[in-house]
């Protein structure tokens, strides 16, 4: 659901949101991988510029959306090392074909934004990307959509004078979609300086949905840290 009217937001409430709890988690994952990974939905590169220092690999780093790759592209150019190293691919993951299989494949805070019928058909394609016994990793939440409910505050910010907040409600959940209001309200003390918002859906899949998923597509669970899911691509594939 990432739309213009969240980037200036983007940075300041991830940072302090899921990201540090992946970068505690998901090194222990990467370890020996060398060679290369792709991460899908690179989005700003919060995580993207992690791997890097955690791994040698080269990175493709996938973001479809126009304004997240500016701000990818502006957080590499502040890591000069990193320019020859990291390819930033705009195209959708269902589109991505890359020269030769990676090591290791990352969706962070991804799963959530692919309607069912998408991620059927994405789970294939990426058993093409990726080496046989490569690993894939998801983060992941059990227990289905969160039922309806009204505008909250998520979290709040302060730059200089001025302060940042985002707000949701959840209006409708049905199955594993649900759809969901944000506000983004930026406010000088009690004076509203702007205020705009979005809608979209997100999916969130019981367990066993997801397992039979990959394990069609030639996937086997692997052992994860809480949060995360790991899949290695089946041997007996190739």
């Amino acid at each position: 659901m990432t739309d213009f009217v969240s980037l200036p937001f983007y940075d300041l409430f991830h940072e302090n949101g899921h990201v540090p709890g992946i970068r505690e988690k998901l090194p222990s994952l990467l370890t020996g991988v060398r060679r290369s990974i792709l991460e899908i939905g690179a989005g700003s590169g919060l995580i993207t510029t992690s791997i890097a220092d955690w791994t040698p690999a080269e990175i493709f780093a996938l973001e479809p959306s126009a304004g997240m790759r500016g701000m990818l592209l502006s957080r590499l150019n502040a890591r000069p090392e990193l320019l020859k190293r990291v390819t930033v691919l705009p195209c959708d993951a269902l589109g991505v074909d890359l020269d030769e299989p990676v090591e290791a494949m990352v969706l962070i805070n991804v799963l959530y934004a692919l309607d069912p019928e998408y991620r059927r058909r994405l789970w294939p394609v990426l058993a093409t990307q990726l080496e046989p016994d490569g690993l894939l990793v998801f983060t992941w939440r059990d227990g289905g959509p969160p039922a309806p409910g009204p505008l909250e505050e998520l979290e709040s910010c302060q730059v200089g004078r001025h302060t940042y907040t985002v707000l949701s409600e959840i209006t409708e959940s049905d199955g594993e979609r649900c759809e969901a209001r944000y506000v983004y309200r930026v406010t000088e003390n009690d004076k509203v300086i702007s205020e705009e918002e979005i809608s979209g859906y997100a999916y969130r899949p019981v367990r066993d949905v997801i397992e039979a998923e990959l394990a069609g597509a030639g996937f086997v669970r692997a052992d994860a840290p809480d949060g995360l899911l790991a899949w290695r691509l089946g041997l007996q594939q190739f």
